[in-house]
């Protein structure tokens, strides 16, 4: 999408809007620490030992920090309460709200 955008083949300039959602399952599995494998290549230290869920937040994050979503919303819940629509917000810089009121800022540049 990007070179897309940097080529100007797309919406005639206009930069887009890429959100990114993420919910994950907040359950045993996706609290504890996940073993490293490190055969090829170091593993950055910040994922060492952590879960999935921290795994998962610090994807979303750099996902905005290089710039490959204009931004992006990472929540939890568990089986029972997801379907009642109880929800978590493990980071407070990826919060649904932050994704939408910045979507919604994009969207009033075209109003």
């Amino acid at each position: 999408m990007w070179t897309a955008f940097r080529e100007g083949a797309f919406n005639k300039g206009v930069q887009p809007f890429l959100g990114y959602f993420f919910m994950l399952e907040d359950c045993e599995a996706s609290n504890r620490p996940v073993r490293v494998k490190e055969p090829h290549f170091k593993v950055f230290p910040e994922f060492v030992g952590a879960s999935y869920m921290k795994r998962y937040e610090l994807f979303c994050r750099k996902l905005i920090r290089e710039r490959h979503y204009t931004s992006a919303s990472f929540i939890t819940s568990d089986s029972i309460n997801g379907i009642k629509g109880n929800y978590k917000k493990p980071a407070n810089d990826l919060t649904f709200s932050i994704l939408a009121k910045s979507l919604t800022s994009h969207v009033r540049t075209f109003s």
